[in-house]
C-alpha cells in the first residue's frame, strides 16, 4: 500500500480526496479513470488506507493496527472484487462479493470499502445490480471503481459517482523518480519518460525491462547506420526486426522519437531538448544531411507503417518500404 506522499503526480486528485476526508464529505462511490499504469490502484489504496487509519488524519500513519493490516493485505474492511472470467465481470461476481457483502456491517473499521479493478469489464447486468447498491448505500459503504474507460459505464452509474480522471504526470517528476529509485542514467530515464508519455507505471516498467533496453539498442543501432547500408544489409536488418514483431509498435515509436530529435535539433540546434542526448553526434550528422521535407516524409512513413501493420499488411514488405524511405531521406 502507498501513502499519498509516495505517489508521483496527481496532486489535484490527492487534494480532492484529502479535502473530502478532512471535511467529512466522502462520497459513497468514486470512479478513478486512467490508462493502465497511470496510478489508479495506488490512489485507491492510499485513499482506502487513510479512511480506515485509526489516527483519523488525511494521510495514513502506517503504524496503527488497521494500517498494518492494510499493508499486509489483511484488512477485513477493504475488499477487492475479483472475477474469474478474464474479459468480463459478471452479475454474480458483483452480487456475491459486493452487493450482498456490503449489507454486513464493518468488522473493525468506520467504513467498508470495495475496490473494483478493471470495472469497465462489468456486464450490463452487473452494472444494474451495482446501481441498486449505489442508489441506496449503507452509510459506511464506499465503492471505488477503477477503469481505463469510464465511457463503458451506464449513464445512471456515471451520474451517481464522483469521477476523477487521471492526467499525464509531468515528465521531470517521472525522470527524477526513475533516477532516484532505480539509479538509472539520465539518458535512459529520458527515453523511458518520452516513451511513457506521462504514465509513471509504464515508465517504471520500461526502466526495469531488459527487453525494452534490447529493443531500444537495436533501433538506435539501425538508425545510426541505415544511411550507409547496402540493400542486402537492409534485408538482413528486416529479418532481425522480425524478432521484435510482437513489440513492433514500441520499436517504431522509438524510431519516431529518434527522428523527432533529428528534426528538433535541425530546427533549434539545442541539445537539452532531445531525448537521445547521448547520440548527439549521430543526430547532428543526420540533421545536416536531411531536409525538412525528407524528415517529414520519414515520420509520415513511420505512421503509415503502423497503420499497415495494424491492418495485417505483409510485415516484411511494410518494413522494407519503410526502411528504404528512411534510407533515401
Amino acid at each position: 500500500m502507498a501513502k499519498f506522499t509516495e505517489i508521483i503526480g496527481h496532486e489535484q486528485i490527492i487534494n480532492h480526496l484529502q479535502s473530502a476526508i478532512r471535511m467529512n464529505k466522502i462520497s459513497h462511490a468514486y470512479i478513478l479513470d486512467g490508462e493502465e499504469g497511470a496510478g489508479k490502484n495506488l490512489l485507491a489504496s492510499a485513499f482506502a488506507q487513510t479512511l480506515q487509519c485509526e489516527k483519523r488524519q488525511d494521510e495514513p500513519c502506517g503504524q496503527c493496527r488497521s494500517c498494518r493490516q492494510t499493508e499486509s493485505e489483511n484488512q477485513p474492511d477493504i475488499i477487492r472484487v475479483f472475477h474469474e472470467k478474464p474479459n468480463s465481470i459478471g452479475v454474480e461476481d458483483i452480487r456475491e462479493q459486493l452487493c450482498n457483502d456490503i449489507q454486513i456491517r464493518p468488522y473493525s473499521s468506520p467504513y467498508k470499502i470495495y475496490l473494483v479493478d478493471e470495472a469497465e469489464k462489468m456486464t450490463v447486468q452487473a452494472q444494474n445490480a451495482l446501481l441498486k447498491t449505489i442508489e441506496e448505500p449503507p452509510a459506511y459503504g464506499i465503492i471505488l471503481l477503477l477503469t481505463t474507460n469510464s465511457e463503458a459505464f451506464l449513464p445512471t452509474i456515471l451520474s451517481r459517482c464522483v469521477t476523477l480522471k487521471l492526467r499525464p504526470v509531468e515528465s521531470s517528476l517521472i525522470r527524477n523518480f526513475l533516477m532516484e529509485k532505480l539509479h538509472i542514467p539520465d539518458y535512459q530515464a529520458d527515453v523511458c519518460v518520452a516513451f511513457a508519455r506521462g504514465n509513471v507505471g509504464k515508465a517504471w516498467k520500461l526502466a526495469r525491462s531488459e527487453h525494452f533496453g534490447e529493443l531500444r539498442d537495436h533501433a538506435i543501432h539501425l538508425m545510426r547506420h541505415i544511411r550507409d547500408m547496402e540493400i542486402y544489409e537492409i534485408t538482413e536488418a528486416i529479418r532481425k526486426v522480425a524478432d521484435y514483431k510482437a513489440d513492433i509498435n514500441d520499436y517504431l515509436d522509438l524510431i519516431i522519437l529518434w527522428y523527432r530529435d533529428v528534426l528538433l535539433f535541425k530546427a533549434t540546434r539545442q541539445v537539452d531538448t532531445l531525448v537521445f542526448t547521448e547520440e548527439i553526434n549521430y543526430i547532428r550528422t543526420q540533421a545536416s544531411k536531411s531536409s525538412y521535407e525528407g524528415l517529414e516524409q520519414v515520420i509520415e512513413a513511420l505512421e503509415k507503417a503502423k497503420v499497415r501493420l495494424k491492418a495485417n499488411v505483409n510485415f516484411e514488405l511494410t518494413m522494407e518500404l519503410l526502411l528504404l524511405t528512411i534510407k533515401e531521406n
